[in-house]
């Protein structure tokens, strides 16, 4: 399993946006230039994270995004699935069922045991867990 480029710079920008987190709007731009990141490339990807309700905009001279909730409240799951889709490592657990080979499977359980440490990682880091650990880094 890898994650795209879409879901890396999603969680990035996300967390340029709790990095810089104080109720007022960042121009795209702004963050483009700090992750360097394509802007057009971002565009696409503030889009989704808008329709979601992850961020709100505002348009004009003071517009940009902001983070719609606290950086404590966003974890690194729902943004990457946002981003990607599935996470799972491999397809046959995104539908169970589907797989007439699941009981006979020589290799489902590691499979799930992947899965379910992969979620359990993700599902319990915050955007605000990974800026203390980066702040941590800096000292």
């Amino acid at each position: 399993m890898k994650i795209s480029t879409k879901g890396r710079y999603a969680l990035r920008l996300m967390l340029d946006l709790a990095l810089n987190y104080s109720g007022k709007y960042i121009p795209l731009k702004a963050i483009a230039q700090r992750q360097e990141i394509s802007d057009k490339y971002l565009e696409q990807i503030i889009n989704t994270l808008s329709k979601a309700g992850f961020v709100e905009s505002a348009r004009g001279a003071q517009g940009g995004y902001r983070l719609a909730r606290r950086p404590s409240q966003y974890t690194a799951g729902e943004i990457l699935r946002l981003a990607e889709g599935s996470i799972a490592p491999v397809a046959c657990l995104d539908c169970a069922g589907s797989c007439d080979k699941t009981d006979t499977c020589l290799t489902i359980g590691l499979w799930r045991k992947m899965q379910e440490a992969i979620n359990d990682v993700v599902d319990n880091t915050t955007l605000e867990d990974m800026i203390k650990e980066y702040r941590g880094r800096q000292r």
